[in-house]
């Protein structure tokens, strides 16, 4: 069991939260300010899981999942995270996130600027290329032949061992890999995010793709 904080309680961070209690972690809820309108929502959406303020929620987690909208990044303290591994599972979507800030102007993977941001933290891209319906839809038993593959990539290969081994808990086949931008072969717009793939395909794709970045 892990003790797991997400930032945000949209659909991505509470279905996240529900996979999670379900293979057993414990689980605390933040949103952007003041948890009280926020308990409504998670007693909802992820019964079983703690809400907290953002401090709060951060200071005893093993690890920290980011599920807020990405023009946001600048809002999260770096001082705050600092030390922590923390998931990325942000995409951008344009028509609800409108443009990105100017940090992150014509940059290859989002990770990239939330990992230079998020300077003291071990950033792992992971459960971004993953659809919140999907996330309980598609979770399946170890060995099961039709278990999905994802992929989990940092530059810290240790923080992406760790990142794999909390997701494959949720149901899935996670391939570990570096360095941290091939993130861009996870984000929208790209084969892995717009398919769905045994691990053995993902690990495939990921080995051609670090090729062509070394």
């Amino acid at each position: 069991m892990s003790r797991i904080a997400i930032l945000g309680v949209g659909k991505v961070g509470t279905a996240i939260a529900r996979a999670a209690l379900t293979a057993g972690h414990d689980v605390t809820l933040a949103g952007s300010g003041d948890p009280a309108p926020v308990q409504f929502i998670v007693d909802v959406m992820a019964p079983g899981a703690g809400v907290a303020t953002a401090t709060e929620a951060v200071r005893d987690a093993e690890v920290v999942i980011l599920a807020i909208p990405l023009p946001k990044l600048e809002t999260l303290s770096p001082e705050l995270l600092a030390g922590h591994i923390v998931i990325d599972a942000m995409n951008h979507w344009a028509p609800t996130d409108g443009a990105l800030p100017a940090v992150f102007a014509e940059t290859a993977d989002t990770s990239s600027v939330v990992a230079a941001h998020l300077s003291g933290s071990r950033v792992v891209k992971a459960l971004n290329h993953i659809g919140y319906h999907e996330m309980e839809d598609d979770a399946r038993p170890a060995g099961a032949p039709d278990r999905r593959g994802l992929a989990a990539v940092s530059d810290d290969p240790d923080a992406a061992q760790q990142a794999a081994e909390l997701v494959a808990s949720l149901g899935f086949d996670v391939i570990a890999s570096t360095p941290l931008s091939l993130g861009a072969r996870l984000e929208p717009g790209s084969e892995i995010f717009a398919g769905s793939f045994s691990g053995a395909e993902i690990r495939d794709r990921l080995a051609a793709d670090r090729l062509a970045v070394a």
